[in-house]
């Protein structure tokens, strides 16, 4: 990796404020966004990506989750991070809360 610094850069009317800038000689994800700015200075090139998606364990057994009840409710989905982020996807029927055959279903579809 390598880092540019900008400087102040007088234009017209005003000052343009520009930092340090991260520039990847070879990006490592497919879904790369490529900017290219010229400066006074030289061209100056930034590449972005999406970060990488954290690693998470397997699926918590649905008891667990839902505290020996019949249902998982959304405070309780948050204790599994990937669940509370699909929620309205696993609770299929939009009730509010995730049966056990719902926590079923989507438990499959993670393999």
């Amino acid at each position: 990796m390598k880092f540019r610094s900008l400087l102040f850069l007088p234009l017209a009317g005003g000052l343009l404020l520009a930092g340090n800038v991260l520039a990847q000689d070879q990006p490592t994800m497919t879904q790369t966004s490529t900017t290219t700015f010229n400066t006074p200075q030289g061209q100056v090139t930034i590449n972005s990506k999406p970060a990488t998606a954290p690693e998470v364990g397997s699926a918590p057994d649905f008891a667990q989750l839902s505290g020996g009840k019949k249902w998982i409710t959304q405070a309780q989905a948050a204790a599994y991070p990937p669940l509370a982020n699909d929620f309205e996807f696993a609770d299929r029927n939009h009730d509010g809360h995730i049966s056990k055959a719902e926590y079923a279903r989507w438990v499959k579809q993670l393999n």
